[in-house]
């Protein structure tokens, strides 16, 4: 196995989480009454991580666990998917 095979497959488990966080976030949302667009959500979900931090802001005072959870994950698997690149 090679390193550029670890860093996509760590890229692949990134974009799983993120998926997972990305559900959460929506989630959340719906069960605090927001609106969710189920047909152009891949186009909407930063507008929707966004309104995720902004509430769970202004209830707790810091941002909600699920949304340093899908920042990191999609940086982790941006930074290792273009290392895997560079080093194939």
């Amino acid at each position: 196995m090679t390193i550029s095979n670890v860093l996509f497959g760590t890229a692949i488990v990134a974009v799983v989480w993120g998926i997972v966080s990305s559900i959460r976030i929506v989630s959340y949302l719906l069960n605090k009454g927001e609106k969710i667009n189920f047909f152009l959500i891949r186009l909407l979900i930063i507008k929707y991580v966004s309104q995720y931090r902004q509430m769970t802001a202004e209830e707790t005072g810091q941002p909600g666990f699920w949304y340093y959870s899908y920042i990191g994950s999609m940086l982790t698997a941006l930074v290792t998917a273009i290392l895997g690149f560079i080093i194939r």
